[in-house]
């Protein structure tokens, strides 16, 4: 049974920067697309970005395009989020999430449901 952890979230002054890890266990990562999601407090859970699983394929939501990079290392069965220029509404719970499946652009993979996995989520406060 897959398993995922994130870490790497805390308190981040606007325009900083952190990286999120969604480290893997209990099966290798090689066949599954890693999606990351996030929720704001009194939001709906947003699909902000997806690599496939070779990692030729990525995916970004407006928001967090050229601000976020995705990428993975699946020696290490770890996917990461590099997050900079952080703003104040980047503030949230970010998780990661597997599917057996493709990550290409556009918002449909994105959604939530198509995934199977999921970690329990690293806090991301973005404060002065």
């Amino acid at each position: 049974q897959l398993q995922l952890v994130e870490s790497g979230g805390g308190l981040v002054q606007p325009g900083g920067s952190l990286r999120l890890s969604c480290a893997a266990s209990g099966s290798t990562l090689d066949y599954y697309a890693i999606g990351w999601f996030r929720q704001a407090p009194g939001k709906e859970r947003e699909g902000i970005s997806c690599i496939s699983s070779s990692g030729g394929s990525t995916n970004y939501v407006d928001s967090v395009k050229g601000r976020f990079t995705i990428s993975r290392d699946n020696a290490k069965n770890t996917v990461y989020l590099q997050m900079n220029s952080l703003k104040a509404e980047d503030t949230a719970v970010y998780y990661c999430a597997a599917r057996k499946g493709p990550c290409y652009g556009g918002s449909y993979y994105l959604r939530g449901p198509l995934y199977n996995y999921w970690g329990q989520g690293t806090q991301v406060t973005v404060s002065s």
